[in-house]
């Protein structure tokens, strides 16, 4: 059986940057600017408080993992933060990716693992638009360990290094999706649509029959419901119209295939469920701004370093 989940992950290509441990000592704040970069945190011990694109700040613990797929502004604080006004020196660095952030006098009572992972996928923007903008999840030992490991890889330059934290940081991506598919409070996007067994009978055949002529009222029936019942589900667990959904996984897996020249135009199209090349090529004009000759011609360039 095809599963979404890993399939899309997998396109994602996750990789390393780097992560670093926070020793943190009441009061303090921090905040920082990223472009739209994966951006993931692990609390060890005590706790902290944690605002992501203008969301409500959530509450940390020990135990709480915490994974926005596209972080544009991320500011965090002790869980008693300095009054306002007050700013906080700049972390001082201990030496093997450790940090300390506070007051230099007060005691140590919050460790967080953090750390940021790149997506190698050209598409990646649009295979995160399928990803909750936030995953937190609360008590998973395994997601301790997972971190704890890919902490230690990055740590030491043993042999295969990237390959081994490539695939630790594809396990943690999908032990923290599917965690959060398990609970309630999944914000809009794949995961949350999986979480309801009738959504996931429908995304599961887009999945596994790409190439199949859908329609609302044939997605409806794989998910047992009424058409409007399915359409209004689906747009509130995913975020998108399902036809929109199923565009968007075409494009992915035919920008995958143009990338590694798996074929000619009409043999792609065809792949990812359109009766002729012309029509491919709009709707992929359509989507992506460029051709999708054109598309191929310059990826496979940049691929070759031309």
């Amino acid at each position: 059986m095809i599963d979404p989940l890993a399939e899309v992950v997998t396109l994602l290509q996750p990789g390393a940057r780097f992560s670093k441990l926070i020793h943190g000592a009441s009061p303090w704040r921090v905040s920082r600017s990223d472009a739209g970069q994966p951006f993931y945190c692990a609390v060890l011990e005590g706790g902290c408080r944690m605002a992501i694109d203008g969301h409500e700040p959530i509450e940390l613990l020990a135990g709480d993992f915490v994974l926005i797929p596209a972080a544009y502004g991320v500011a965090m604080s002790s869980l008693k933060p300095p009054p306002p006004g007050v700013e906080t020196e700049a972390p001082v660095k201990l030496g093997n990716g450790e940090f300390r952030i506070g007051a230099p006098d007060n005691p140590i009572d919050a460790r967080m693992m953090a750390g940021h992972c790149t997506f190698g996928s050209p598409d990646a923007s649009l295979l995160v638009s399928l990803l909750p903008q936030i995953v937190h999840v609360r008590g998973e030992q395994r997601l301790a360990t997972l971190v704890q490991l890919v902490r230690d890889e990055t740590r030491e330059q043993r042999p295969a290094r990237e390959v081994v934290l490539s695939r630790l940081l594809e396990v943690l991506l999908i032990e923290a999706l599917r965690s959060t598919a398990a609970g309630t409070n999944a914000s809009p996007g794949l995961v949350s649509g999986l979480a309801d067994s009738r959504l996931a009978a429908a995304i599961r055949g887009m999945h596994e029959q790409p190439t199949r002529a859908w329609t609302v009222v044939e997605l409806a029936k794989e998910a047992a419901l009424s058409r409007s019942t399915f359409f209004e589900r689906f747009n509130r667990a995913v975020g998108i119209a399902p036809m929109e959904y199923l565009l968007t996984w075409r494009m992915a897996l035919a920008k995958d295939l143009l990338r590694r020249n798996e074929g000619r135009i009409a043999e792609i199209a065809e792949r990812v469920g359109y009766s002729s090349a012309s029509t491919f090529s709009v709707a992929f004009t359509r989507h992506v701004g460029r051709p999708p000759t054109q598309y191929a011609r310059e990826e496979q360039a940049a691929a070759n370093g031309v």
